[in-house]
C-alpha cells in the first residue's frame, strides 16, 4: 500500500504553507492544548475556496457544486503517513469518496485502495492504482465481485461470513489461483455502541464474524490449497478523534489476529484495523492528534517486532474521511430570503438531496456564508434551508450566520467525505452538481453538472 510516500520529497512548496514533512521527518511532539482547538487544515481561508474566489467558481462551473482542494487533501496525507512507522500500510476508503480525480490523486501518492464494491474496484483500478495494493471489503459480495477480484489479483480480500469463504474457495480453485484472505471479526459491544452514537445504527451484527465462527473459518482457510491466510480485519467505530482510543483499538485487533493465526497455526503477516481516523465537525471540535497516535502505534509496532512470529507483521490502516472531509465544500446559491415570526430562512438552490448526512445522522455542518463584509455584516439565528418539499432539508438550524442575501453564495464546509457520494441525488428531479478540484490554485472539472433531461432521455415508456 505506501511505504515512505514517493512524491514527499519533490513537491516542495506545491505542498502549501503548514504541509508535513516528508515520511520519515520527525514530527512535532506537542498535543494542542485542551480548550483551544488547533487551526484546522481546509478548504476555506477566509471567503476564498482553496485559494479561488467562490463567485469565479459558481460563474464558470454553476451551482450548487462541489469543491475539493487536493492540496489540503495532501497535506493530510503527508501528515498521517510521516506519524506512522514503515510497517504500517495506508489504503484509502473509496466510499468516503470515490470521484475517480481523488481516488487517482491518492494512487499517485502511494495509496491503495480499500474497496467495498464491484464498482469501486473498478474506480481504483481506472484510477491506476495496483491490484496489489488493493482490498476488497465489505458485506455482501455477489459471486461476481469475488471473481473479479480474485482475477485482477488483489492484495486480500476480506471475507465476512463462514459461507463467504465457502463461496470464494469455490471460485478460486475454479481459477486455478491461491487468493489472499483476511478474516473479518465482529466488533466489541462498546464499539458497536458508539456507533450507535455516532452514527445511530449498529449495523446488526451484519460485520464480520464472531469468536467461534471466525476460529473455525481460520481453521479451514489455513486447510485450503486454494486461500492464503494472511490475518484479521476489525472495523471499530467511525469518525473517532481520541488517538488514544484509536491506538487501543489497534493493539486489540492485532492481539485477536495473533490469536486466531495461533489457533490456526499459520504465520500472522497483515492486520487490517480498518479506519474511523476523525475530523472535528462542530467549532469546539479539536482535530486529532495525529501525532499521538503516531506515537503509540510506534510503539505498539516496536513491540511486535520483538514478539516471537509477529517479526514480519503488517498493519493496514482504512482512513477515508480523515484524508479528504475537510478538503471539500458544497456551494450553493440563496435563492429566496424570508422572515417566519422571528426566524430568518434562507433557501438555497442545493439541499439534502445533493448532501444528506446533516439529516441522515443528525450533525449539522459549519456553514458559512462567502463574500458577506465583516466591517458591515449583521449577524444573528439564520436557518439554512434547500428547495425540497421536505423538513429534513435543512442545512443548519437558527445558526449565527451573517444574514445572507438572495445571489449569496453559501458553503457547507467538511463535505469533502460522505457528501456527493452520500446523497440521494434524484429526488424531486433537481440537477445533479458538479464536482470540481483544485490544485495549485487552478480549477478543473471533475465530473460535469448532470440536468433532468439527461436522465429523462435514459428512461422508457412501455409500448403495451
Amino acid at each position: 500500500m505506501t511505504s515512505p510516500h514517493p512524491g514527499a520529497a519533490a513537491r516542495g512548496p506545491d505542498a502549501g504553507p503548514g504541509a508535513a514533512p516528508p515520511a520519515g521527518t520527525p514530527t512535532g511532539t506537542s498535543a494542542p492544548r485542551r480548550g483551544r482547538p488547533p487551526a484546522r487544515n481546509e478548504i476555506l481561508h477566509g471567503d476564498r475556496l482553496g485559494g479561488l474566489d467562490a463567485a469565479d467558481l459558481a460563474a464558470r462551473f454553476g451551482t450548487p457544486l462541489y469543491v475539493y482542494d487536493l492540496d489540503v487533501i495532501e497535506r493530510q496525507f503527508d501528515a498521517l503517513r510521516a506519524a506512522l512507522p514503515p510497517s504500517v500500510e495506508i489504503a484509502y476508503a473509496v466510499k468516503a469518496n470515490p470521484a475517480l480525480a481523488i481516488v487517482a490523486h491518492l494512487g499517485h501518492l502511494g495509496l491503495g485502495a480499500d474497496v467495498a464494491s464491484g464498482g469501486e474496484l473498478a474506480t481504483a483500478r481506472r484510477a491506476g492504482i495496483p491490484a496489489e495494493r488493493v482490498v476488497v471489503t465489505g458485506p455482501g459480495k455477489r459471486d461476481a465481485e469475488l471473481r473479479d477480484a480474485v482475477a485482477a489479483g488483489v492484495r486480500a480480500i476480506t471475507v465476512e461470513s463462514p459461507g463467504e469463504l465457502d463461496r470464494l474457495e469455490r471460485i478460486a480453485t475454479g481459477a486455478s489461483r491461491r487468493v489472499p484472505v483476511l478474516l473479518r471479526a465482529s466488533v466489541s459491544t462498546a464499539d458497536r455502541l458508539e456507533r450507535v452514537r455516532l452514527v445511530g445504527d449498529d449495523g446488526a451484527g451484519k460485520f464480520g464474524m464472531d469468536e467461534p465462527d471466525i476460529r473455525a473459518a481460520a481453521r479451514s482457510a489455513a486447510r485450503s490449497r486454494h486461500l492464503e491466510l494472511l490475518g484479521v480485519h476489525r472495523f471499530g467505530a467511525s469518525n473517532v478523534l481520541d488517538a488514544g482510543r484509536l491506538a487501543a483499538h489497534v493493539d486489540e485487533t492485532v492481539e485477536l489476529a495473533r490469536a486466531v493465526a495461533a489457533h490456526a497455526a499459520v504465520p500472522l503477516r497483515l492486520v487490517d484495523a480498518g479506519g474511523g481516523l476523525g475530523i472535528p465537525y462542530e467549532p469546539h471540535e479539536e482535530s486529532l492528534d495525529v501525532a499521538g497516535f503516531g506515537r503509540r502505534v510506534g510503539a505498539l509496532a516496536a513491540r511486535w517486532a520483538t514478539t516471537p512470529g509477529m517479526r514480519d507483521l503488517r498493519l493496514l490502516l482504512e482512513p477515508g474521511r480523515y484524508l479528504v472531509g475537510a478538503a471539500g465544500a458544497y456551494v450553493a446559491r440563496v435563492v429566496d430570503r424570508k422572515r417566519v415570526g422571528e426566524a430568518e430562512v434562507a433557501i438555497l438552490d442545493g439541499g439534502i438531496h445533493h448532501l444528506l448526512r446533516p439529516a441522515l445522522v443528525g450533525q449539522e455542518h459549519r456553514v458559512r456564508v462567502l463574500g458577506a463584509d465583516p466591517r458591515t455584516a449583521r449577524s444573528w439565528p439564520v436557518t439554512i434551508a434547500g428547495p425540497l418539499c421536505s423538513g429534513l432539508d435543512i442545512f443548519a438550524a437558527n445558526a449565527t450566520l451573517s444574514a445572507p442575501a438572495v445571489g449569496d453564495l453559501v458553503a457547507v464546509l467538511d463535505t469533502g467525505a460522505y457528501g456527493f457520494t452520500e446523497s440521494m441525488p434524484l429526488f424531486l428531479s433537481h440537477a445533479i452538481p458538479a464536482e470540481v478540484a483544485i490544485r495549485g490554485g487552478r480549477a478543473a472539472l471533475i465530473r460535469p453538472r448532470l440536468e433532468p433531461a439527461e436522465w429523462l432521455d435514459r428512461q422508457l415508456l412501455p409500448v403495451w
